[in-house]
This record gives structure tokens, C-alpha cells and sequence, in this order.
């Protein structure tokens, strides 16, 4: 379905074991002093408002309730931490971009995000969501601009792939790594997923179980 590096049956594996641990909420922080105490790893999922986070995280784990899915975009206002494994935190990050949310609290949670982003001594990897149907966008650049300038690794997710034909989704991941090219901390490949068909999930839990051994050796 995607141009994603192979994994072994084993680091398949590894990432159903990693997700089918019990996730639970533990802590949300509207603020960079509210954030809870540095513990293990953290990885992040960022987006534009209604890119399909949360369902991405709910598909992920199996729990259809983990995280509340609202069709209203930045519904998400806080930096909701979930955990599940000794070792691995979840983090859902507000939505960028358009909200139906005033400007001033648009704002807040923008910075959030990027004092986030640049000062978590503990964070592994952002996953970047980005809707398979639109492509990166404008609204996107400030975030990834943040992410390579903090040097933190992060990684495209393609949403909503279901609804993309086969052909027209190729392209679009073919487009994706190419406008990554220039990104150091990005990684090279882009992975697409949908959350409704479960297409690419195994990968995508591969993957952050590839990266946990990694970070955690």
C-alpha cells in the first residue's frame, strides 16, 4: 500500500504485543508547567485540526474510546499524555491550523505545541499526520519548521488512505518525500494508514516498536 521499509514478522510482532498492552489516560497539561515529570519515551502525534489524530491513536491501541473523536476541529486543546507500556508514553498534540476556537486560544495552543516541541528532553519521535486526500499544506510548515530546527526526529503519516485510489496515493507519498528531502530530522519514508480499514497499522506499530528498542538499548 505504501512505500514504507520492510519489517520482519517479528517486528510485526513486536508492535501488535506493544499496542495490545492496556493504554489508558494519565495526564493532560494546558501549559509547559503542567506538563508531567520526564519518564522513559515519548511519542507525538501532531496534525492540522481534524487530520485524524485521535482516531488514529484509538485504532492503534484498539480502544474505540481512548481518545474522544469529535467531528469539530480543535476539540483537542491540551497535551493529552496516554500510557500502556513501562517504558512508552503516547502524546495526542492539539490541532494547528483551523479551529473553531478563539484566536487567543489558537495562539496558546500553538505555543504549547512548540515549546513542546523544542524542550522535551524525552521525546522520541513526532509523527506528523497529514490527510493522504490534501497533501502537505501551508499550514503544515511552521511545525515541521520547528521540528528540524529542535533537530527532533519526525516522520509523515498519511491519514485516510482508504480514500485515496491506489495510484493517486503513490503519488502523493512519492510527493511527500520529495518535499522532505531537504529535512534532516525528517524520516526519508512516509507511511499511510487508515484508521477505518486498519490498512498500514501493523507498520505504523512496527515501526514504534523498532524505535523503542532502538531508543531504549
Amino acid at each position: 500500500m505504501n512505500a514504507t521499509p520492510d519489517f520482519s514478522s517479528a517486528e510485526i510482532e513486536a508492535g501488535r504485543r506493544l499496542f495490545g498492552q492496556p493504554w489508558d489516560f494519565v495526564w493532560a497539561a494546558g501549559s509547559t508547567v503542567s506538563l508531567p515529570k520526564v519518564h522513559g519515551l515519548e511519542i507525538a502525534f501532531a496534525g492540522r485540526s481534524n487530520v485524524g489524530k485521535s482516531s488514529l491513536i484509538n485504532a492503534l491501541t484498539g480502544r474505540n474510546s481512548l481518545v474522544r473523536v469529535s467531528r469539530t476541529p480543535g476539540r483537542t486543546q491540551e497535551l493529552v499524555f496516554f500510557s500502556g507500556d513501562p517504558v512508552l508514553t503516547l502524546v495526542d498534540m492539539p490541532g494547528y491550523g483551523f479551529a473553531k476556537a478563539p484566536k487567543d486560544k489558537v495562539r496558546a495552543w500553538t505555543e504549547l505545541i512548540h515549546a513542546y516541541l523544542r524542550g522535551r528532553a524525552n521525546l522520541a519521535r513526532v509523527y506528523v499526520l497529514i490527510d493522504a486526500r490534501h497533501g502537505l499544506k501551508d499550514t503544515d510548515a511552521p511545525s515541521l519548521d520547528v521540528l528540524s530546527e529542535a533537530a527532533v526526529s519526525h516522520q509523515i503519516v498519511l491519514t485516510k488512505a482508504d480514500q485515496v485510489k491506489r495510484a493517486d496515493l503513490q503519488d502523493r507519498i512519492a510527493a511527500t518525500q520529495t518535499a522532505l528531502a531537504g529535512r534532516a530530522a525528517a524520516f526519508p519514508r512516509v507511511l499511510a494508514t487508515s484508521s477505518r480499514s486498519g490498512d498500514g497499522l501493523p507498520e505504523l506499530r512496527a515501526a514504534i516498536a523498532r524505535l523503542k528498542a532502538e531508543r531504549a538499548a
